[in-house]
C-alpha cells in the first residue's frame, strides 16, 4: 500500500502533466482565425485545453494499467506508478475514470459559445481521440506506418477541438501542417527510440524491442527517409499558407515569410539531434534544448506582431 503522502504525488506522475504540452495544438486554430479578423470564444478555447487534458491523462492512465507488467522489466519505464506499485490498478482505474468524467464535462461545459453545436462538435472530437488512443494501445500501436497515423491523427483531432471550441471553421492548410508535423515528430520519436536501443545493454535493449514490437518492422534508413519527407512535407504545407496571406502581410514583401525561419531551423536541429542520439521523446526536446525553444519563441513573437502590428495597419 502506497504511503499516503506519496500517494497524490504518484497519482498526479501518473496523469503525465508534462505532456498537456502537446495540447497547444488546441489553441492554433483559434490564433489563426483571430488573426484572419474572425470572432473567436475564448472560454470555449480554455474548456477545450482542460478537456484534451483530461482525456490525454485517462488515456495515459489506462495505457499503464494495460502494460504494467511489460512497464516493470522496462529499464526507465520500470518507474512508472503502476508498474513501480505506488499505485494499486483499482486506484489508477478509478482516476482514469474520473479524468474522463472531467474531459467530458469541460468539453460540454456552458462556458462554449451560446447554442449546442460548437459544444457537441468538441464533444465529438475528444471522444472519437479517446477512441482513437484506445485503439492504438490495443493494436494499431503494433502496425508499421498506421502506428504513427494513429498517433498524427490525435493532434489533428486536438486542433479539430480547439476550431469547434471557439465556433471557427480549420482550414486545409491548418490540417495538414497538423498531421504532417505530427507524423514528422511521431517518427522522430520511432527513429530516437532506435537510437536508445542501439545503445542499451542487450537486457535492456531486449526489454525496450519488447515493449515497443513494431520496431521490428522498421529500419532506421527507412525512419530516416520518413523524418526527412515529413519534415518537408510540413515546411512546403506551411509555406503555402504564408503565400495565401500574401495580400494581408505585404510591407515591401511578405513578411510572414520571416515565420518560415525559426520552423526550419527548429525541424532540421530536431533531425540534428536525432542523429546523435540525443533524444528519444520530442517532448524531451522541447522542455529541455534552449535552442529548439528558442526557435519557437522566436515564432511566436514573430506571429503576435505580425498579427496585431502588420495585418491590421
Amino acid at each position: 500500500m502506497p504511503e499516503s503522502k506519496s500517494f497524490p504525488l504518484s497519482l498526479l506522475k501518473l496523469a503525465r502533466p508534462h505532456q498537456w504540452s502537446k495540447n497547444v495544438f488546441v489553441l492554433f486554430g483559434p490564433f489563426y482565425a483571430a488573426a484572419e479578423g474572425k470572432i473567436i470564444s475564448w472560454p470555449g478555447v480554455v474548456a477545450a485545453l482542460i478537456a484534451f487534458s483530461f482525456a490525454s491523462s485517462s488515456c495515459y492512465v489506462v495505457n499503464d494499467i494495460k502494460d504494467r507488467d511489460a512497464d516493470r522489466v522496462h529499464p526507465r519505464k520500470r518507474r512508472r506508478p503502476i508498474a513501480s506499485g505506488a499505485v494499486t490498478v483499482s486506484a489508477a482505474g478509478m482516476f482514469a475514470a474520473a479524468l474522463l468524467v472531467g474531459g467530458v464535462v469541460a468539453a460540454a461545459s456552458p462556458a462554449l459559445r451560446p447554442g449546442a453545436g460548437p459544444g457537441l462538435l468538441l464533444l465529438a472530437a475528444v471522444l472519437v481521440y479517446v477512441l482513437n488512443v484506445t485503439v492504438y494501445s490495443l493494436s494499431l500501436k503494433h502496425i508499421p506506418i498506421i502506428d504513427v497515423m494513429s498517433l498524427a491523427s490525435g493532434f489533428v483531432l486536438r486542433v479539430l477541438g480547439g476550431c469547434a471550441a471557439a465556433g471557427v471553421t480549420p482550414s486545409s492548410w491548418l490540417l495538414n501542417s497538423t498531421f504532417f508535423l505530427a507524423m514528422f515528430l511521431a517518427f522522430g520519436k520511432r527513429l530516437g527510440e532506435r537510437r536508445t536501443m542501439a545503445a542499451a545493454s542487450p537486457e535492456d535493449a531486449a526489454a525496450l524491442g519488447a515493449s515497443r514490437r513494431v520496431q521490428l518492422s522498421y529500419t532506421d534508413d527507412l525512419l530516416r527517409m520518413a523524418v526527412v519527407v515529413t519534415a518537408v512535407a510540413t515546411l512546403i504545407t506551411y509555406a503555402g499558407y504564408v503565400q495565401s496571406q500574401e495580400v494581408h502581410y505585404t510591407r515591401g514583401f511578405n513578411l510572414l515569410w520571416l515565420t518560415m525561419l525559426p520552423p526550419t531551423y527548429a525541424m532540421f536541429r530536431c533531425i540534428l539531434l536525432l542523429e546523435r542520439g540525443r533524444f528519444d521523446d520530442p517532448t524531451e526536446l522541447a522542455t529541455r534544448d534552449h535552442p529548439f525553444q528558442a526557435a519557437v519563441g522566436v515564432f511566436g513573437l514573430l506571429m503576435v506582431v505580425l498579427v496585431l502590428w502588420v495585418r491590421t495597419a
